[in-house]
């Protein structure tokens, strides 16, 4: 990546963070710690590896708190309307929750239109990506925030947006995605 290039990824951190930040999450540059999970896609169980993903290019890796909230299910709507765009572009897109693999398979066909992968988020994964959602509230314990991040397929972030609200996550990271693509 070009000094020129991860400059104007960082300035787009910066807006985004700016713009709404929840928590800190891993910064631009840092290893992004892989994983092997249960996750579904159609509402089809598999084992997905994040190394995996890597290999067949960049990987849009979110984090939302809970399927079939009112935010989760808009941001899943809107990944899976933008998931052929994002596929154009040769990123993969993975969302991710603390939620049970069932009731992702579930989500997967309802919220994310078969159109890619969800995945159970256990605690190793939780912590290695810094998006614990932070309350004092014993219903939301263990749960994650909502953190986009964007992967190279050297494994690095190059890219993240921790932002409760989820209506910047999908237009933010596609723009990265773009980016990284045209070389920009």
């Amino acid at each position: 990546m070009t000094g020129n290039r991860l400059k104007g990824l960082a300035t787009l951190v910066v807006a985004g963070l700016v713009a709404g930040s929840a928590q800190a999450a891993l910064p631009v540059g840092a290893k992004a710690p892989d994983f092997t999970t249960r996750g579904a896609k159609a509402g089809k169980v598999f084992t997905l590896k994040l190394s995996d993903a890597l290999a067949k290019g960049p990987v849009v890796l979110y984090f939302f708190p809970a399927a079939f909230t009112p935010g989760c299910t808009a941001e899943a709507k809107e990944f899976a309307d933008m998931s052929d765009e994002f596929s154009r572009h040769g990123a993969t897109v993975i969302g991710m929750s603390a939620d049970p693999v069932d009731k992702l398979a579930k989500f997967s066909t309802e919220a994310c239109r078969d159109k890619f992968a969800v995945a159970s988020a256990g605690p190793g994964v939780i912590t290695g990506y810094d998006v614990a959602l932070a309350s004092q509230n014993a219903d939301v314990q263990g749960k994650t925030n909502r953190t986009s991040y964007v992967i190279s397929t050297a494994g690095r972030i190059v890219y993240a947006h921790s932002a409760m609200d989820y209506r910047d996550h999908v237009k933010n990271t596609l723009a990265v995605v773009k980016s990284l693509e045209s070389g920009k």
